[in-house]
């Protein structure tokens, strides 16, 4: 009973948290699409103002893999928990933040550069909650459902999305030019809240128990990890990169697609995220339940391929402007990410020995961020005004996709979750 119960607690505050984490991330980008261009970037045309709001939101991609780096060291050497705690500070202030920061008008230059350093700081706290998340859940978790509580972590995404979505659609109504003035603070202040919220509900989460057996902690976690564990990093990195590329592509770049489309039917995107977040969120688990029934990379792998058939239909319904073609094209889309997404954390972290795995888990997974989530939205721009085609971005994502592919195929064996053999090298296997 006492296990049962321990157990909902750290399922009750790692979602919780994550949600937040990524309620503030996404926040930003919903920002960056719609908002930031005009109020901090008024000097460039519309076009580069958005590019530029985009660069800006790129940057904590970039911070991500310092954030794993340096929060997975305290987290293998101190523990999970409280490195939990100081991530989700750190991301509450940096958020709250940026909803006082005076704009281009008001600031000039330093306007855009204060929020680039924000994001950055967002990006650090980032990459060091998930590997915190991920192994408080399966660590505390039973043997035979990893792949299930693993994926709770995973489904603070779209529950962060879709709670970011909704707030930002709500201040969206505010009337006349009361938003872009005043009304797309209200979000991001009260990130502030919620953060003391989810500190709150952590300082009641046990350590997780196999940390807590560790014999020898890491003296140097990072290094331990690449002699030790390199082909699990590629592996890693490989795995996660297109399924971060399709998302950015399905759930951010369309709002700047649409944006650009005669009538603007953004509003229609942003309900479609709001729908399609809410399947997501039902739909993570239940892909990493059946990970845990049928492997994991069975599963990723489906996932995989569906969405690289769904992104060949995915623009040509966003064409139609139509309100039901683009719901089941984001609705589509963001089944197919959780087919991938859903076993993804469980099949990164069981690559990786105890003593090493926040270091591991976290870096193999924020590093591919950068090329993946950070570049996707830039990348995509850049490929439509180069080619004037979405064909083209397509293929980019049906590449990114086939990498995702081939990293799931170098996969080692998973690591033990004993203790024990804590610096041997994987063996290759199935």
């Amino acid at each position: 009973m006492r296990a049962a119960i321990r157990a909902r607690k750290v399922v009750v505050a790692c979602v919780l948290g994550t949600s937040l984490e990524w309620y503030d991330f996404f926040l930003y980008g919903t920002a960056a699409a719609l908002v930031f261009g005009p109020l901090f970037f008024p000097a460039a045309d519309p076009a580069t103002g958005t590019l530029l709001s985009f660069a800006t939101f790129g940057v904590g991609f970039v911070a991500r893999p310092i954030g794993a780096v340096l929060f997975g060291h305290f987290g293998d050497q101190v523990g999970r928990r409280n490195v939990l705690g100081v991530t989700l500070l750190v991301m509450g202030l940096a958020t709250f933040l940026i909803g006082l920061l005076p704009t281009y008008a008001t600031m000039g230059l330093a306007a855009p550069i204060l929020l680039g350093v924000l994001r950055f700081a967002q990006g650090i706290s980032l990459g060091g909650q998930w590997g915190g998340a991920v192994l408080m859940l399966t660590e505390h978790g039973p043997a035979d459902r990893r792949g299930l509580y693993a994926s709770l972590a995973q489904a603070g995404v779209p529950a962060g999305n879709l709670l970011s979505a909704a707030l930002f659609g709500a201040a969206g109504l505010l009337p006349g030019d009361a938003f872009l003035t005043w009304g797309w603070r209200l979000p991001f202040l009260l990130s502030g809240l919620l953060a003391l919220v989810g500190v709150w509900v952590l300082t009641d989460v046990a350590e997780s128990p196999l940390f807590a057996a560790v014999p020898d902690r890491a003296r140097r976690p990072l290094v331990e990890v690449l002699v030790t564990h390199p082909r699990a990093l590629i592996s890693a990195f490989c795995a996660r990169v297109g399924v971060d590329v399709a998302y950015y592509v399905f759930t951010l770049y369309v709002l700047s697609y649409l944006a650009d489309m005669p009538g603007s039917p953004t509003g229609v995107a942003l309900n479609a995220l709001l729908v399609a977040s809410a399947v997501q969120l039902a739909l993570i688990p239940l892909f990493g339940s059946l990970s845990d029934r049928f492997g994991r990379r069975r599963v990723y792998l489906a996932g995989v391929a569906a969405a690289a058939l769904w992104i060949f239909a995915f623009f040509p319904l966003l064409d139609t402007a139509a309100t039901l073609a683009i719901m089941l094209a984001v609705i589509v889309a963001l089944i197919a990410h959780a087919a991938m997404y859903g076993p993804q954390a469980a099949f990164i972290a069981e690559r990786f020995s105890t003593r090493l795995r926040y270091s591991g888990a976290s870096l193999g997974y924020q590093a591919a961020g950068v090329v993946g989530g950070g570049l996707a939205p830039i990348i995509s721009i850049f490929l439509l005004d180069l080619s004037g085609t979405t064909t083209v971005i397509s293929l980019y994502v049906l590449l990114a996709l086939a990498v995702s592919a081939a990293g799931l195929a170098l996969a080692p064996r998973p690591a033990p979750w004993t203790v024990a053999a804590a610096s041997v090298p994987i063996a290759a296997g199935p």
